[in-house]
């Protein structure tokens, strides 16, 4: 079991995270490493945790929203973490759509602006 560990330096390259990232992360109760004197190991488990924090970030998720998220899986179960995952993903999808509005708004006004001044150009 012990070879499916990964040390603390494994465990930021693995996921490309700064060793502060990791600690920060573990100071928040994201991840709860094993310990062995001052040595860090993570499990499987933990690696899949990361996997679903960089995830949720990559989303827009807040960390505390992903706390709070996996915590529900550790106190009531898949069912229950995977009902208040749609409803975080339908809350979030609607900002993004928002966004993605706004964004496409902005693009259509520089796109004007920089046609118009480019045709006062010779």
């Amino acid at each position: 079991m012990a070879d499916d560990r990964l040390t603390f330096k494994e465990m930021c390259a693995k996921f490309d995270v700064t060793p502060r990232t990791l600690r920060y992360y573990e100071y928040i109760e994201l991840l709860e490493p094993e310990k062995e004197g001052r040595t860090r190991f993570y499990t499987p488990r933990e690696v899949a945790r990361m996997t679903l924090i960089l995830r949720g970030r990559r989303f827009g998720f807040s960390l505390e929203e992903l706390r709070q998220w996996l915590l529900i899986y550790d106190e009531q179960g898949t069912e229950a973490q995977a009902k208040a995952w749609v409803a975080l993903a339908d809350r979030q999808l609607g900002a993004l759509d928002e966004q993605r509005a706004e964004l496409e708004e902005s693009i259509a006004d520089l796109q004007k602006l920089r046609d118009d001044v480019a045709g006062t150009l010779s």
